[in-house]
């Protein structure tokens, strides 16, 4: 017994020492995987300089970067990278180095998103060498940097959304075994990520689709279910005569809201209110509304009928020959979802363009469609960043990827009356 314990604990020791060793050796792992060019870079303008740990006596051979390197940035040139590298070499070195260049350059050839290309990654690694032979080895993170390589792989599938699947476990079970840490990861991965991707409300299409068009249907259907009544029209502006700038319109209204419109005070002006920002996925869509200010005094109204049934703070008793308390019993109108604290909203709308001209003809088709009493009303142009007046001075349709930069434009409101 003496002597077996002996042999765990000198097991013990071994493992332990082995895991720390590799553990130091990662950072310096990933800073000597460089471009080529970069190498060369640094040696004209030094070309005394010799890479650190070499002794001075010859610099080190540079793993070329052919991620950076590479002129046609698609899925099939990314895959075939990743075969020619599989069939170099049977011992694959540097394969973790690899890796890494890879998921760093996933972006730049689109297919940070896609499984296949994931499962190609994961492919590369030795089968079976990995793989843990007792308890100690298990815990202690047999070859760690193999292990956290692959986890930070799985780590950037669950960034982007990839889900993985069962091929999937059975490729890190061949490569790591049942007690890797990769494997751990995965089975999180397959717990948590269907139920948060069938937690919203608002499924979307897988991809989403690049039409502009098409983004502003999903973004403005989810905005109109506060109403289950709501009506999505898509407009033509060249349906109109004297329309200055031709693209699409992307309305919703609601019969409720068509009414709020009708019994609106004539006296009281509207408001086109935007751009305002709603992102569908990785996509952005501008959307402005049609409303007017609030109704004190119907809210007034409200809030005085009201009767707060949670209210312990003045509790009547109907004991010892005291009537209980009456109610009033008093008709009036109820609140509509439409009539907020700040305003009532009367519609939304996404524009191709997103220009005053484009908004200008929303209201005359809502007035052409079953709403003629916008005409009769003051309608004021109220923005709050800068919105160019003519259709030639956009740029760029109205969805932008989320990976663009916006232009810093100085914030400001304006009221100006339409041409009606």
């Amino acid at each position: 017994m003496l002597r077996r314990a002996q042999c765990l604990l000198r097991m013990h020791s071994s493992t332990c020492r082995q895991s720390l060793c590799a553990a130091q050796h990662v950072p310096a792992a990933l800073h000597r995987h460089y471009s080529a060019d970069e190498a060369n870079r640094d040696e004209k303008h030094n070309p005394n300089a010799k890479r650190a740990g070499t002794g001075g006596s010859k610099s080190l051979p540079a793993v070329r970067n052919v991620f950076a390197t590479a002129q046609d940035k698609t899925k099939d040139t990314y895959l075939t990278m990743v075969e020619i590298f599989g069939e170099r070499d049977v011992h694959r070195r540097n394969h973790v180095e690899f890796i890494y260049a890879a998921l760093k350059h996933m972006p730049d050839f689109g297919v940070e998103n896609d499984l296949e290309v994931y499962k190609a990654l994961i492919n590369v690694m030795p089968k079976g060498k990995f793989i843990p032979t007792n308890l100690f080895q298990a815990e202690f993170m047999h070859y760690p940097k193999q292990q956290q390589c692959i986890i930070d792989l799985l780590e950037q599938m669950e960034d982007f959304g990839v889900m993985p699947d069962y091929e999937m476990e059975a490729m890190l079970l061949n490569v790591f075994g049942n007690k890797g840490h990769p494997l751990r990861k995965y089975w999180r991965m397959m717990y948590w990520m269907p139920k948060f991707k069938n937690l919203s409300p608002w499924p979307l299409p897988n991809p989403v689709p690049d039409d502009t068009l098409e983004i502003a249907k999903l973004a403005v259907e989810r905005m109109c279910t506060v109403d289950l009544r709501s009506q999505i029209n898509v407009f033509e502006t060249k349906e109109l005569k004297d329309a200055v700038d031709e693209t699409w319109i992307v309305s919703g209204m609601s019969p409720e809201q068509s009414k709020l419109l009708r019994e609106h005070s004539r006296q009281k002006a509207l408001y086109i209110e935007g751009p305002f920002h709603i992102w569908i996925r990785n996509r952005r869509i501008n959307y402005f509304t049609l409303r007017a200010d609030a109704d004190a005094e119907f809210l007034a109204q409200l809030d005085e009928r009201q009767l707060d049934e949670d209210d312990v703070s003045n509790i009547e008793v109907p004991f010892f020959g005291r009537p209980p308390p009456r109610r009033h019993n008093q008709l009036g109108k109820l609140r509509s979802v439409h009539q907020q604290d700040d305003g009532t909203i009367f519609a939304i709308c996404a524009t191709g363009t997103s220009t005053k001209d484009s908004l200008l003809s929303w209201i005359r088709l809502l007035e052409a469609n079953g709403n003629p009493s916008i005409g009769e009303v003051p309608v004021l142009f109220r923005f709050t960043s800068t919105v160019p007046a003519k259709s030639e001075e956009i740029e760029g349709p109205t969805s932008v990827p989320a990976t663009s930069s916006d232009s810093p434009s100085r914030s400001r409101k304006e009221d100006e009356p339409s041409v009606s």
